[in-house]
């Protein structure tokens, strides 16, 4: 068990380092990404898919809508509270779009293809509630 947080705070802080320079957390680049590839999701849905509970979903929300990177808006069902991203959000998730995908990259140099298959089949058995 060690050994599973030991590997997730090292890559999160990792990642958390390498985004630091565009301005965004792991969490919040995930909360992006989200609202782009999930569009019309209720927040709390969205809370659920990047695993944030309600408080960091808030204060992250929050964050991003000072940078003006979202905007919240009403849902058609009601009150349901529904983000979008922004021009400027779009153009930064771009970036870390690229980003992320060159640092997976040269993670996935440091492990083999059959290695990098088992950690991330068995990171989500074992994410699952």
């Amino acid at each position: 068990m060690l050994n599973t947080v030991a590997a997730a705070r090292t890559l999160l802080r990792r990642y958390d380092a390498q985004l630091k320079p565009l301005g965004v957390t792991v969490q919040q680049f995930s909360l992006l990404a989200a609202i782009r590839f999930l569009p019309g999701e209720p927040v709390a849905t969205l809370a659920q898919r990047v695993y944030l509970d309600r408080t960091s979903l808030t204060r992250n929300l929050d964050l991003l809508e000072r940078k003006g990177l979202v905007r919240r808006v009403t849902g058609a069902a009601g009150n349901a509270r529904l983000c979008e991203l922004t021009k400027a959000g779009n153009t930064l998730l771009d970036r870390l779009l690229t980003e992320w995908q060159r640092s997976n990259t040269e993670l996935r140099q440091r492990v083999s293809d059959r290695d990098a298959k088992t950690y991330l089949q068995v990171a989500k058995h074992l994410s699952q509630e």
